[in-house]
């Protein structure tokens, strides 16, 4: 495991034992639910929320229907909350591992969510390809940030945390993703922040 994945492992440890998960659940809302929205999640799909936090999006998509829905992060205490509080929604289920990692199947997601999480990934071209690669033919993956480079409030991020964060352009993030082998790229600015979404061909 890299110092970098070591950093962010433990700063999100840190964060989940101070009390900031649920906190953050309550902030992000207001631009993940819309997100999440957008990617239609239904009845019958498999979904995949990486950096899940507390793992409310995997409760989202048990209540919209899906068959399976798995969170995976890489902080064991995020994760630890997660199981807790998602007792009682069978279909959900939780990983801890860094991503890309953890064994998941090629092609076994029809439906993939992120808030807040691939702008700390240290190989982001790597990160997307394997996002593309899990996804069924004709899969969704909505991607939600904070730090991107029209956000100026957020670009001393980087340093207050003391990680290396990928800061990057709405116009870049399009790119990154057609560079994945996306297809129908779309973005949206939701309560400040920014959604690219994205389909495997």
């Amino acid at each position: 495991m890299s110092r970098h994945v070591q950093k962010v492992g433990a700063l999100f440890d840190e964060w989940a034992r101070e009390g900031r998960a649920e906190g953050m659940e309550r902030t992000h809302a207001r631009a993940a639910r819309p997100a999440f929205e957008r990617l239609g999640v239904g009845a019958g799909h498999r979904y995949l929320d990486v950096g899940c936090g507390n793992g409310y999006s995997v409760r989202w998509a048990v209540e919209a229907g899906a068959a399976s829905a798995l969170g995976v992060d890489l902080s064991e205490e995020m994760i630890a909350r997660a199981r807790e509080q998602s007792r009682g929604h069978a279909a959900a289920s939780f990983l801890q591992a860094a991503f890309p990692g953890g064994g998941l199947p090629a092609g076994g997601f029809d439906r993939i969510f992120s808030m807040e999480a691939y702008y700390y990934l240290a190989d982001l071209d790597a990160a997307l390809e394997a996002t593309r690669a899990l996804l069924a033919p004709g899969g969704r993956f909505a991607c939600t940030i904070d730090h991107y480079l029209e956000n100026e409030e957020s670009h001393g991020w980087s340093e207050e945390l003391g990680l290396s964060l990928h800061l990057l352009g709405a116009a870049e993030w399009s790119e990154r993703f057609s560079r994945a082998g996306f297809e129908e790229i779309e973005q949206e600015a939701i309560a400040g922040s920014l959604l690219t979404l994205g389909r495997r061909p």
